[in-house]
């Protein structure tokens, strides 16, 4: 057992040794259940951040964490240098449950975009014919894809392009939710593929327009470019289906996986797409000494094992309509907009400077809630998908109190 240690000298030690590269909430957590989290003084909170989607089976779930355990004290690396008796049985599982021939195993949900850019790019070369150097992918504005070199080069931040210059080249940035401006992005011939989030998470949970991802689909398809989906915030069962772009039917070319798949207990992120794409990949061309090991592989068959077993599409489908039935209910002039799909929401609200959000998460806090801001205005309400109805009605109770305090003093 760890030493116990009280919340205010956790936050003084990570002030004095640690980076500042994030701004938490002044909430120290010590431990976590289902939809639940602990502070060090025992304090309980309903967590409706749920590690950015991370953590969607749940806090520590049981079936996840006996794997985790077994796998241990069993074997837990020896590099994709050697087989190992886990990987096999995990791909074969996964390409099976999400419809794809290949999997790439990889760390975290930037790798695996990484990945995806180096795969597209070899595969533009390869097999479209592209002129050397010269394969381009095409993104959105407000996208996020992680915070690696090239996903910072692939974002439209541009405070991040001049704090980190320079920037890699072969990224075209177009609106999202905009047909025109890919149609138009596809006719350069050099296009190896677009890149995009069935909905925009850090951007405030955009949701874009009915038939927009069949419709691109379509339009990548007739251009011989292929279609990427970064499902690493949307994906398994984040939003109702196994995989946002399910919603639409869409069946993208190569699919980014992360965060949930290993139901957060460690970094494992996975790329799919058939045998034509993921074969251009050949030994030396991409790796990782943990990506795929034995401890990763184990866990990330049982966390989508309890996915589809204690079917959580189906719940996070259900409890995100009660969610945002309840909020617009509210009928509060501070709300401005309520949107989102399955269990990833979004509550906008017509707060005045950028520190009100973060107020009002504090007042969440306070009474019992955990939640963060992903834009000024916008706050994201993302709890388990393992969360039941009596526990969305306690959060969302919070909430309203919270929205009736600020109505006073507004």
């Amino acid at each position: 057992m760890s030493e116990k240690i009280s919340s205010q000298k956790a936050m003084e030690l990570e002030k004095k040794h640690g980076s500042f590269n994030y701004a938490p909430l002044p909430v120290v957590l010590a431990k976590g259940q289902g939809v639940y989290l602990w502070d060090c003084e025992g304090k309980r909170y309903l967590d409706f951040l749920s590690g950015y989607s991370a953590v969607s089976q749940g806090h520590c779930h049981p079936r996840i964490t006996k794997a985790l355990q077994e796998q241990a004290e069993t074997l837990t690396l020896v590099s994709r240098a050697l087989y190992s008796d886990q990987l096999g049985p995990f791909a074969e599982y996964a390409t099976r449950l999400f419809g794809y021939e290949r999997i790439l195993t990889m760390n975290t949900g930037a790798d695996a975009f990484e990945t995806a850019s180096k795969l597209v790019r070899k595969w533009g070369y390869e097999k479209k014919g592209i002129p050397a150097g010269q394969a381009k992918i095409v993104v959105c504005n407000d996208n996020f894809h992680g915070r690696t070199m090239g996903a910072v080069s692939a974002s439209s931040n541009t405070a991040h392009h001049g704090f980190f210059a320079p920037i890699l080249d072969g990224f075209v940035r177009i609106p999202y939710n905009d047909l025109a401006s890919l149609e138009s992005a596809l006719q350069d011939p050099t296009v190896a593929a677009f890149v995009v989030e069935p909905i925009q998470g850090e951007a405030g949970i955009i949701v874009p327009a009915e038939g927009y991802l069949k419709r691109a689909a379509e339009l990548c398809k007739a251009k011989g470019v292929l279609l990427v989906a970064d499902e690493v915030q949307a994906g398994i069962s984040r939003t109702g289906k196994l995989l946002a772009s399910h919603h639409e039917g869409v069946r993208p070319d190569v699919v980014i996986l992360g965060k949930a798949l290993s139901g957060g207990t460690l970094p494992v992120s996975a790329v799919l797409a058939d045998d034509a794409i993921l074969s251009c990949l050949q030994p030396g061309d991409h790796g990782s000494t943990f990506g795929g090991s034995p401890l990763a592989c184990r866990v990330a068959k049982a966390a989508l094992e309890v996915v589809v077993e204690e079917k959580l599409a189906e719940n996070a489908q259900k409890m995100g309509q009660i969610f945002r039935s309840l909020v617009r209910d509210f009928g509060s002039k501070l709300i401005t907009d309520v949107r989102g799909m399955g269990l990833l929401n979004a509550v906008a609200f017509a707060f005045t400077d950028n520190d009100q959000a973060n107020q009002f998460c504090l007042d969440l806090k306070e009474r019992g809630l955990i939640a963060k801001p992903t834009r000024p205005t916008v706050i994201r309400f993302c709890p388990a998908l393992v969360i039941t109805e009596a526990q969305m009605r306690e959060a969302v109770g919070i909430l309203q109190d919270t929205v009736r305090s600020w109505e006073k003093k507004c």
